[in-house]
């Protein structure tokens, strides 16, 4: 499953649904989809993602020592969703997600 986050102020991102999810999660919503955040509540959401990453960053990754590739941290994977929540919030613009 790949998830699609859509606003006017910014080009689209699409994800990995587990990764999307998570960070759904993160920002105090459902994991459901399709689903929508409204101008009003995006910085809020844009807050809660960032601080989430941060504490993440906090903990050492965890390697899968079976995987040939490379662990990618949420904070690399997170970075083109924080851009988008903070054009959508500084163009006062909805976010959603399909």
């Amino acid at each position: 499953m790949l998830v699609t986050f859509t606003t006017d102020a910014y080009a689209d991102i699409t994800m990995f649904g587990d990764v999307a999810l998570t960070m759904l999660k993160m920002m105090g919503h459902s994991a459901t989809v399709p689903g929508a955040i409204l101008a009003a509540d995006v910085p809020a959401a844009l807050r809660r993602l960032t601080a989430a990453i941060d504490a993440e960053k906090a903990s050492p990754p965890v390697a899968d020592k079976d995987a040939d590739e490379p662990v990618v941290s949420m904070a690399h994977r997170a970075l083109p969703l924080i851009n988008l929540l903070a054009a959508a919030a500084k163009a006062e613009h909805n976010v959603m997600w399909k």
